[in-house]
């Protein structure tokens, strides 16, 4: 786990951390090994999704308290007389199982296998213009390609997800952070400073994902398009 390499000396940086409270209260409260180094500019968005032709056709379908009079329309042979809805990897941890049963829908979760089946899934269903909701989450490369639209469950508040099993509220938004070891943060590192400065939207790390697994560029070469058509950001970082 990358947290307990930072009191090692084995990780000097997380640039990308999602929520967990529990990590930061040991490591950086307590332990003190870690300390945060600022947002990254990125919200965590995890949730439903359908395709963009889908949402211009049936606006309503934005909202959950719509889906069941549509689920005749995401019927699979693996969802039986249930509408499908579409989860990735098996392993993934959701709400998505409580949150069909107890929001009332008349829908089954199947599982597509790994994200690069669920990310196939919803390419096909955006060209071949066939109903599909799944599981997905921002920021991910695959929104620079296909605009995925969000399904609205009900607002989430503060532990209305704190039972696993009564879970009927949306997923949390995560304001994504840094976290670097405190090591690092007192080595006068100019690499400290530039991880401290880094800042960028999920735009702009979807662009760089997607040159990368769509495109095939390697990182580096990735990294220094994206540089040269944003010299002003990168400026920023450097000062």
């Amino acid at each position: 786990m990358s947290w307990q390499g930072f009191g090692s000396g084995e990780v000097d940086t997380v640039l990308e951390n999602w929520g967990h409270p529990e990590l930061a209260d040991k490591y950086i409260k307590q332990q003190k090994t870690a300390v945060d180094a600022g947002q990254t500019g990125n919200t965590g968005v995890i949730g439903w999704y359908v395709p963009p032709w889908m949402a211009k056709q049936y606006p309503d379908i934005t909202d959950s308290k719509n889906l069941n009079k549509y689920a005749d329309l995401f019927k699979t042979s693996e969802s039986g007389g249930q509408g499908q809805l579409l989860d990735g990897d098996p392993s993934f941890v959701t709400n998505d199982a409580a949150l069909v049963k107890n929001l009332g829908l008349n829908f089954k979760v199947v599982y597509a296998g790994s994200e690069p089946a669920l990310i196939q899934a919803f390419r096909q269903a955006e060209q071949n213009k066939t109903p599909l909701i799944g599981y997905f989450y921002e920021p991910q490369w695959f929104i620079a390609e296909v605009p995925l639209v969000k399904v609205n469950l009900p607002a989430h508040t503060p532990g209305c997800d704190a039972d696993a099993a009564k879970v009927a509220c949306d997923y949390p938004k995560y304001e994504l952070n840094k976290v670097v070891s405190t090591k690092f943060a007192n080595s006068g590192s100019p690499a400290y400073s530039l991880v401290k400065r880094f800042t960028w939207t999920n735009q702009d790390q979807d662009t760089v994902a997607g040159y990368i697994a769509k495109d095939n560029m390697s990182p580096d070469s990735a990294a220094q398009k994206w540089i040269d058509a944003n010299s002003d950001k990168v400026a920023a970082w450097l000062k």
